[in-house]
């Protein structure tokens, strides 16, 4: 909370202190008051309501978070604009030569040129303009509306209302005109076409209605451009509420799907309905049609003519895939011409000797396509699949099935061989039994190595000799040999111990008897034993 100072509390005054600010975030006691006697919100942070100590604040107070310290030398005023200071009735010297003002000089004067100038006539002296220098802050600088006055805005307000109503008093006078000719023609001639009476409805109408609510269905505000999604503009909604959403044409289950996210029925929900009574029949109808249509030939065109050798991509140069599509459309359509003509010429053409009845011009179509229980067609015509510019059903070594098609033990594979490795030659059902022979060959060898472990004979102790080899059976040590080793062993740990009796002359015996390794055996320190300490 907003505090004065910073002063020292008891526990039992910080404990109540505490108990106020509960009180005042749950709303059961006022809130503070400032200097200006506005209420402090008692939710802001302890960080930011507390005042600096150099402050010196008394009271609590929000004060140092405002902008309290403003620069006298900023103003926001503007130039006043077209205001005169003083008229002389002469020219003075350093005055304007051409108007006789003393604000500016010649070269910087607003005024039209004058044949001679106030310098030698001495008459028409201008005014002198009122002359202001102030200093702009941040804000005042960047300003655009700066200096800008609102009532200014009322002479283009009465523009546009002087144009309306000189409008709507030319229409009216045109009204009055026609009412006048149709008067004088019914009384000369006893009549007037029904055309004439169709063009007066529509201009009168015209009139009657204004500009603005004209094909106004629905209004929907959008933001553009902004900071928090841009400036608020009116789109207008084309689509009639009258009309019934196209996801409530049919309301079976398996009909077309209808997309929620962005708003699309591709196929049509009334696949049996009459065309010419129905006004929607999916979006295929506007993605198969128009420039949707040539666009997806287009692009057809430009991978093809990619695979067979030509230098050409939509994406990086359109205007020369284009321009070839073009030419590719003008030979081809100069070769079926030409196809047809010498077919023609050959055979002859019998349809154009009869005509073509009306019932297959006009009739009616339906699209309806029958299955038999193998899945060929039985009737009609099966809607064909988009051309993919990836290769498909492309089948490589030998393999009579695509990569993928088969799948076990999370492995990809061919069907076929149903072997797991992409680049492998084709083996058939050859490969396939021998695959499987192997397998239950593993499990057999895995399931005959699992019963050998079971059943594994105890393993022999050795009697192993404590400097690590096999203890002959005849193993005997002679006991005066072995007392002499072991004064040997305990000499030449002396010597180690001490480097002065060591002699210079070192006699080396590679040869140990059994003796030695037993004497070395008994006086070696292990690390491990726990009594090494008590050896020696």
């Amino acid at each position: 909370m907003a505090t004065a100072s910073v002063a020292f509390k008891s526990r039992e005054d910080h404990r109540k202190q505490l108990e106020l600010e509960e009180a005042r975030k749950a709303g059961l006691a006022p809130a503070e008051v400032d200097e200006d006697g506005k209420e402090i919100n008692p939710h802001i942070p302890q960080y930011m309501s507390s005042a600096p100590w150099y402050l010196n604040a008394e009271r609590p107070s929000l004060k140092h978070q405002r902008k309290w310290k403003s620069d006298p030398n900023y103003t926001k005023s503007w130039y006043d604009r077209g205001a005169k200071i003083y008229h002389a009735d002469k020219y003075r010297k350093g005055a304007c030569e051409n108007c006789g003002a003393m604000t500016h000089n010649a070269k910087s004067c607003m005024e039209r040129p004058r044949k001679t100038g106030a310098k030698w006539t001495n008459m028409h002296i201008a005014p002198d303009e009122k002359i202001e220098s102030f200093e702009l802050d941040y804000d005042g600088k960047r300003d655009r509306w700066n200096g800008f006055d609102p009532a200014t805005y009322a002479l283009v307000i009465e523009r546009y209302e002087a144009r309306d109503e000189a409008r709507r008093k030319y229409l009216k006078e045109q009204q009055l005109k026609k009412l006048e000719e149709k008067n004088s023609k019914q009384n000369g001639e006893g009549g007037v076409s029904d055309e004439d009476d169709d063009e007066d409805a529509l201009k009168v109408d015209e009139a009657k209605v204004d500009e603005s609510k004209q094909m106004d269905f629905a209004k929907v505000e959008k933001r553009v451009r902004t900071t928090g999604g841009g400036s608020t503009g009116t789109v207008r909604n084309l689509r009639i509420r009258e009309d019934t959403a196209k996801y409530l044409l049919n309301l079976d289950i398996n009909s077309a799907y209808y997309d929620p996210k962005t708003r699309s029925m591709r196929e049509d929900p009334l696949p049996d309905a009459d065309p010419n009574e129905k006004f929607y029949g999916g979006d295929n109808q506007n993605r198969l049609s128009g420039q949707a249509l040539e666009f997806k030939q287009l692009n057809v065109h430009a991978w093809e003519a990619f695979e067979k050798g030509q230098d050409i991509h939509l994406q990086s140069a359109p205007s020369q895939a284009e321009l070839l599509y073009k030419n590719y459309k003008v030979i081809k359509e100069k070769l079926k011409s030409r196809l047809k003509d010498t077919i023609a010429e050959k055979y002859g053409n019998a349809a154009s000797e009869e005509e073509i009845p009306r019932e297959l011009l006009l009739g009616q179509s339906e699209r309806q396509v029958e299955y038999d229980r193998a899945g060929r067609i039985i009737q009609g015509v099966e809607s064909f699949l988009p051309r993919s510019k990836y290769e498909e059903d492309v089948y490589i070594n030998n393999h009579t099935s695509v990569w993928g098609s088969w799948w076990k033990d999370h492995q990809w594979g061919y069907k076929c061989c149903k072997q797991t490795i992409k680049n492998s030659y084709c083996t058939g059902a050859a490969g396939i039994d021998a695959a499987e022979a192997a397998a239950d060959l593993m499990k057999a060898n895995v399931a005959r190595k699992a019963a050998s472990e079971d059943m594994r004979a105890p393993a022999e102790e050795k009697n192993l000799a404590t400097w690590g080899t096999d203890v002959p059976d005849n193993l005997n040590l002679d006991q005066k040999q072995l007392a002499e080793a072991l004064w040997k062993e305990d000499e030449r740990k002396k010597e180690e111990k001490d480097e002065r009796k060591r002699k210079y002359n070192v006699r080396w015996n590679d040869e140990v008897t059994a003796e030695e390794m037993e004497a070395y055996r008994m006086k070696k320190i292990h690390h491990d034993d726990p009594m090494k300490d008590f050896l020696h």
